[in-house]
């Protein structure tokens, strides 16, 4: 069978990376999936079900066994020449999506990971997109508005996530004068607006689960505050965003922030929390200097369910520009959904799935 595209993807199957195979699966595409040993069972059951949804042939789907962090992914030398001829399209996922990563991880997963999908990438003849998926955290410490033509810095990190995803970005960076590359960089992606549905329980889930515990009593007082803004966006956005623009000839050489373009504060985020558990708002707001000092207290994250080195994430005075993302989004009649528009599906979610 002829196909008029083939996408080699890495980080199936992730629950971001599964969500766009879905997206982008038509009878005409090929997709060539990489996936670490341990995941073969799961990539297998995934693929079935977005067949099956999807009403395309099995066929379409190849597994490839392999490991960003080896030379040539670690890619057997048939399926290499297989993957070097055919791929059309490539999308990198495959990262790890960790505040408390320890720092040899990071490096070898993160940053030379990245280094050697490049290295493949530069070597295929019938390339026609390159598209990497950062994060907004790049911008490490950095305080104010974050254009998106803006990466480099001295600010420092707080944690090896954010700078090896960094060094990594700059790394594909480079290769814009070489090849057609997208940078899509997500804020803090949480589930799906429509259903709620999510992989794993951290972020903003936290502070769900913090006011799940005691609703009627927690909802009282409002932990979040009026100046610090948090960033959320929901997994179908981002999804559909990078589908989208991944064929969009206007998206080439260009870096996106898959941002909420009028993000709420915290305060703001908890108050709708609260509403949707319990009906009510808050009653009053403590001093975020002595929330944040609360939190940071060694019994805390017993208490709160949140682990210190998430504490900082909450009162991060910083910004996205979304002018690039909104411009081309906008082509495509695609929004980010604020919010205050889903809150209740995530919810109604973590009430529905106390336990992944």
């Amino acid at each position: 069978m002829s196909f008029t595209e083939t996408i080699f993807l890495t980080g199936f199957p992730g629950f971001i990376a599964h969500r766009l195979v879905a997206r982008l699966t038509s009878p005409n595409t090929q997709f060539f999936l990489l996936v670490q040993k341990q995941f073969t069972e799961k990539a297998m059951s995934d693929i079935e079900k977005i067949a099956q949804e999807t009403n395309v042939p099995l066929e379409n789907f190849a597994l490839i066994e392999g490991d960003i962090t080896r030379e040539n992914l670690g890619i057997s030398d048939e399926d290499l020449k297989t993957v070097l001829s055919e791929t059309t399209d490539v999308h990198h996922l495959a990262a790890i999506y960790d505040l408390a990563v320890e720092k040899d991880l990071a490096y070898r997963v993160n940053l030379e990971g990245t280094r050697n999908v490049n290295a493949l990438v530069k070597k295929m003849p019938n390339l026609r997109r390159y598209n990497y998926v950062s994060t907004c955290y790049v911008a490490g410490k950095r305080t104010g508005e974050i254009p998106e033509d803006e990466l480099e810095h001295d600010a420092g990190f707080r944690n090896y996530y954010e700078e090896t995803k960094y060094f990594a970005e700059m790394e594909v960076e480079k290769l814009k004068a070489e090849v057609p590359v997208t940078i899509f960089r997500p804020a803090v992606v949480v589930g799906d607006s429509r259903t709620g549905e999510t992989a794993k329980y951290d972020g903003i889930y936290y502070v769900i689960f913090y006011y799940k515990k005691f609703a009627p009593l927690l909802r009282l007082a409002n932990v979040g505050n009026k100046t610090v803004r948090l960033n959320l966006v929901p997994v179908d956005f981002v999804v559909k965003s990078i589908a989208t623009l991944s064929k969009d000839e206007a998206a080439i050489g260009k870096t996106i922030a898959l941002a909420d373009p009028q993000p709420l504060s915290t305060a703001e985020i908890c108050d709708v929390i609260i509403e949707a558990l319990t009906g009510k708002k808050s009653v009053i707001t403590p001093p975020p200097s002595l929330v944040e000092f609360s939190l940071q207290l060694p019994f805390s994250p017993v208490l709160t369910g949140l682990p210190h080195y998430g504490v900082p994430y909450f009162f991060l005075s910083q910004t996205y520009s979304t002018k690039v993302s909104e411009e081309l989004l906008k082509a495509h009649q695609i929004e980010c959904p604020g919010f205050k528009t889903y809150a209740k599906n995530l919810v109604k979610f973590v009430e529905k799935h106390p336990v992944l």
